[in-house]
């Protein structure tokens, strides 16, 4: 192979609880994968398939704060828990699905909101809304052997102490096996891989200097700062 004409981008990689990083290869993200939620954004959860946007991977941000964006006016938390892969392929068997599961950390879905809105009204793809600079804030990563499987659990987010969103693990509408394999469908899933799990109702809008606090039991809690 040729050599490269560009200095090589420096690999994405988010810190491993005990030490060691994990080298992030993509982020699929499951939208309005908890009823409420899917309700509050004026959606009928009983009649949706799953569906999936990305991140980029320079997007998963773990330096604790999280930089107000540029262009934007109406930007919301939506907490999640993230889901890392150690392994993938197609087709993947719901039944084996969470062998490939390497661990899993807290995670936010920040949203320029009012760019969605505008990209949904004109029928347009979410990127501008979704994938932008540290739109992730991401923790460390717990592994499998560490925390087990993540079926059900407390999530919850707090905004300057005030909670704002909470529910349960278990009231996902898409379990993590079932969203592995329906993924590995329609991309070849490889290890590095990381899917964003969705977020319970109460999402709402941050401004800078407000203090985000997320929490999961097993996960136990982070803090981001609104820059």
């Amino acid at each position: 192979m040729s050599e490269f004409v560009i200095p090589v981008p420096p690999t994405v990689a988010v810190p491993v609880a005990g030490g060691g990083a994990f080298p992030v290869r993509r982020v699929y993200c499951i939208g309005r994968n908890y009823a409420a939620h899917a309700v509050e954004m004026g959606h009928d959860p009983d009649r949706e398939p799953p569906f999936f946007f990305q991140k980029n991977p320079d997007d998963l941000n773990s330096s604790g704060t999280f930089p107000y964006p540029h262009q934007s006016k109406d930007v919301h938390h939506e907490v999640e828990v993230a889901v890392f892969l150690k392994s993938g392929g197609t087709d993947i068997s719901i039944d084996d699905a969470l062998d490939h599961v390497y661990g899993y950390a807290l995670c936010l879905d920040m949203t320029r909101r009012d760019l969605q809105g505008v990209a949904k009204k004109m029928g347009r793809p979410w990127e501008i809304g979704k994938a932008f600079h540290a739109s992730a804030p991401v923790g460390r990563i717990h592994s499998v052997d560490e925390v087990g499987h993540l079926e059900q659990g407390h999530i919850a987010l707090k905004v300057n102490g005030d909670l704002k969103q909470e529910g349960d693990l278990n009231q996902m509408i898409w379990k993590v096996p079932e969203m592995i394999a329906y993924l590995s469908e329609y991309y070849e899933l490889a290890a590095g891989d990381v899917i964003l799990s969705g977020t319970p109702s109460g999402v709402g809008p941050v401004q800078k200097g407000d203090e985000m606090e997320i929490s999961v039991d097993s996960l136990g809690s982070m803090t981001v700062k609104v820059t």
